[in-house]
Formats: structure tokens, C-alpha cells, sequence
């Protein structure tokens, strides 16, 4: 299966998923390299100290002549040194997915994560479900759980547990990564339009899903989320068992009897009660199509109870980062309308009677095009107040192209809210400062760093 393979060198090595599985073969015995040209810490400490040789920057030089594997990385483009080089001198190579796939995937059970939005949470409540029974999962995770303190882990357990990614694969393999990851349980959340940068319309995305749900074996299978058309749609042609989970009449498992309150959520399931530290509807579909994928491979009732119950949430995901004066500060790493508009719902019940002020910053490869112009108003119905910056890496959209962020704050105006346009960090700042009053929550959507808006609104308030 791996070709007498000794030296395996990584192209963009400092990647979290990159680092982890370069590390994870580091440690199997193979002699591993790469290079990236953002090298630093924490990656590149774990990984020098895993004993992993990394090269900043990108030349042909770097390439080992050893090297019998280059793993390219999916920010790799044609252009990159390395990339031509590997090209020319051809080189075997593969994308990352391809190289789970190849040595980490083959002969396990794999349980793969999918959807438009929940993939991390999900993944991650699912990632410790197993953890607290005992089974050493494998998993690859888009975020860092607290509970386990890093994104991803390979070890020798039957079981993997990915978050399964629709965005594509590597600039010579357009499909999306989780057709490579050998899926024997798969979850969809959800199924939406995103990723406008690779996707023409839902249409195309629907497909996708499809060509993953058709390798699901027939001894596996599928759980669905059965209150979202989508879902329901593109699970009609599946060829492997279909399960739906929700909150509708026609779930097969159906979600019961839930409590919202200031510190989380109640459901029932399997007529066994679960209580989870998270807040909202979405929430608690997340947490039971974890419940469900768990009760499939028979992991007791009352030890999922248990690891619902212990689960301390992921960082950015509604993380309070900070409260003065009285005023929190919230980090969410939202950034698509439906995802919003969830969120915010979803502090309303957790912090009732406070005012809820949100800022934005238009960053993704889609919330930076005008896709979501007219939609975007609407997300933010349930703040009481609401700022956008400036759309992010501008020059790489053409103008016909781009949000326009004023027309959106200024449609939320009309409606009777403060609603501000400021282009930065520093001005958002100086605009909320003398807005905000002891018992506001200010939540900070972004899938970036916002220039250290989170740290500074907490230094200045």
C-alpha cells in the first residue's frame, strides 16, 4: 500500500491538518519533511518537536532528493517553486486527503462529519463520546475542542472520527475532500449554498454530497437531518442504510421535549434525557445526530449522557473571551446567514433581557461576494445593534462582484437599529465604546483573527 515509501516531505506543512498528520507519520517511523512560508509557533514548535525538519519559504531546493512522497497541500497553487518542481521532475504526489486515505483510513471505521454548518461542534462532541468510552478514537477536527485541547490525533484505534469538508481537495483534484475519506457512518447537518469560490449554485454542491453518500458501504450508515429539505433530497437516491434525525414528525430518531435556559439545553432521545453546556435548536440537533452515530456503534446510553453532559464547547465557537465592566465579549466563528442568524438566536436564550450588539467582518471566499447581499439583513434580526467592516482581501474580488457592506447596514437601519459601517478594528472600537452599557454582549463574527479586535474591545471598554 505504501510503495517501500520512507520519506514523505509536505508542502505547506504548518497547516493544522497538514502539521498533524505529518507529525502522526513522523511518529510511525517515516522520515518527514516540508516547508511552508508561514512558520510559526505553535505548529512549527510541535512539529520541530516531534522531530519534523521544516523550510521556510518555497524553493525547488527544499525538495529532498530522497523524498518518495510530496504531500501538496491545499493552498498549493501552480506557480509555487516546489509545485513546479514537483511537476517537472515528476515526482509521486499526493493531496492530503489522498494521504489520510492511503495510511490512515484503509481497513477502520470511519465516521465522517458533513454539512454546511455544525461540522466542528458535531465532530468534536462525537470525537468525545468516544474518548469518554474509552475507545482512543483517530480524528481530524476544523477547530480545537477544549475537552481535548487540539484539532486532530492518530493513533492505533479501529474507529476515526473526521470532520468531512465539501470544499475541494487540491489544485489538481476539484472534488471535495470528504469523497476520499472512506466514510462507513456519514452525518449531514445540513446542505446549503457556500463556498462560492469553487461552487456555482446549490445544484453543483448537492452533487457532491451525492458522491460521497454513494461510497457509503451497505453495512454503514447515514444519518440525516431530517428537517432540512436538502438533506432529505439528496438522501432519497442513497444505496446504504438512511437514518433521519430531528425534530420533525417523520425523524426516525426524533428530538423531544427540549429546554432552553441560560446555561444550556435538555432533550430527549432514545427516551434517555441529555443535558449539554450549549444553547439553541442547532445545537441540539448537533448534539443528537452525535447521540445517534454513537448509539450505532453501541456505545452505552448513560456514557454519552456523561460525555454530553462534560462537554466544555470549542474555542470560537460562542466563546466568551472576556467580560468588563459588566459588557461580554463574545468570538463566533460564523460567517454564513443561516449560521448567524443561529448563533444570535441562540445567545438570546442564553443571556435574556441583554442587549446584543454584533459585529461583522465580511471575510469568507463567500460572504465577501454580493451572493448574500439581500440576506444578511435578515441574520441580524436579533441583535439590538449591529457593525460590519470592511470586506476583507478586496483586491481579489472584482468590484461587480463584492458585498457592498454599507447597503446591508444601511437595510438594518431602516428597520429602527444602530447599524454602522466602520472599515477596521480601531474604528469599531471608537464607535462602540460610547454605546455600550454593564450587561450588554457584544459577539464578534469572524472566521480570522479581525486584527485582535476581541483582546482590544476588552482592553478599551
Amino acid at each position: 500500500m505504501n510503495h517501500g515509501i520512507q520519506h514523505i516531505h509536505f508542502l505547506g506543512i504548518c497547516g493544522t491538518a497538514m502539521g498533524s498528520v505529518a507529525a502522526a507519520l513522523q511518529e510511525r517511523g517515516f522520515t518527514v519533511t516540508g516547508s511552508d512560508e508561514n512558520v510559526y509557533p505553535p505548529m512549527s514548535t510541535f512539529l520541530e518537536q516531534k522531530g519534523v525538519k521544516i523550510t521556510a519559504g518555497y524553493c525547488p531546493e527544499n525538495l529532498p532528493e530522497k523524498a518518495q512522497l510530496i504531500v501538496v497541500g491545499n493552498a498549493m497553487k501552480r506557480g509555487n517553486p516546489e509545485v513546479e518542481a514537483v511537476l517537472n521532475r515528476k515526482l509521486y504526489y499526493l493531496s492530503l486527503p489522498e494521504t489520510l486515505k492511503e495510511f490512515f483510513l484503509r481497513g477502520r471505521h470511519n465516521l465522517v462529519v458533513t454539512g454546511t454548518h455544525g461540522k466542528t461542534t458535531t465532530t468534536s462532541l462525537l470525537t468525545w463520546i468516544f474518548e469518554s468510552a474509552g475507545l482512543e478514537p483517530s480524528y481530524l477536527i476544523g477547530g480545537i475542542p477544549k475537552n481535548l485541547g487540539q484539532g486532530a490525533r492518530f493513533r492505533d484505534s479501529k474507529y476515526v472520527v473526521l470532520e468531512g469538508d465539501e470544499y475541494d481537495t487540491a489544485f489538481f483534484d476539484k472534488r471535495s475532500k470528504f469523497v476520499h475519506y472512506m466514510p462507513e457512518l456519514v452525518i449531514v447537518n445540513n446542505i446549503e449554498f457556500d463556498h462560492a469560490d469553487i461552487f456555482n449554485n446549490l445544484d453543483e454542491i448537492k452533487l457532491s454530497f451525492r458522491r460521497m453518500l454513494n461510497i457509503v458501504p451497505g453495512n454503514g450508515m447515514v444519518l440525516l437531518n431530517a428537517d432540512d429539505p436538502n438533506c432529505l433530497e439528496v438522501g432519497s437516491t442513497c444505496p446504504a442504510p438512511v437514518l433521519e434525525v430531528g425534530f420533525s414528525e417523520t425523524a426516525g430518531n426524533r428530538i423531544v421535549d427540549v429546554h432552553y435556559h441560560p446555561h444550556g439545553s435538555e432533550f430527549t432521545l432514545f427516551g434517555t434525557r441529555f443535558a449539554l453546556s450549549l444553547v439553541g435548536e442547532y445545537n441540539v440537533r448537533n448534539a443528537a445526530m452525535a447521540v445517534s452515530a454513537a448509539h450505532f456503534y453501541g456505545i452505552p446510553l448513560p456514557v454519552i449522557q456523561q460525555a454530553l453532559a462534560s462537554f466544555e464547547g470549542v474555542l470560537r465557537r460562542q466563546e466568551v473571551r472576556g467580560e468588563v465592566r459588566g459588557i461580554k465579549v463574545i468570538d463566533d466563528f460564523g460567517h454564513h446567514p443561516t449560521a448567524i442568524r443561529q448563533t444570535l438566536t441562540g445567545l438570546r436564550h442564553q443571556y435574556p433581557g441583554a442587549r446584543l450588539w454584533a459585529i461583522f467582518e465580511p471575510r469568507s471566499n463567500t460572504t465577501r461576494r454580493a451572493v448574500f447581499q439581500h440576506q444578511l439583513p435578515a441574520a441580524f434580526e436579533q441583535a439590538d445593534g449591529v457593525i460590519f467592516s470592511k470586506v476583507a482581501r478586496l483586491d481579489q474580488i472584482a468590484e461587480a462582484e463584492r458585498l457592498n457592506p454599507e447597503q446591508v447596514i444601511s437595510d438594518i437601519a431602516a428597520t429602527g437599529r444602530p447599524a454602522f459601517y466602520e472599515p477596521g478594528a480601531t474604528q469599531i472600537i471608537e464607535r462602540l465604546k460610547p454605546l455600550v452599557q454593564s450587561g450588554d454582549v457584544i459577539v464578534v463574527f469572524s472566521n480570522g483573527g479581525f486584527d485582535g479586535i476581541h483582546a482590544r474591545l476588552l482592553a478599551e471598554l
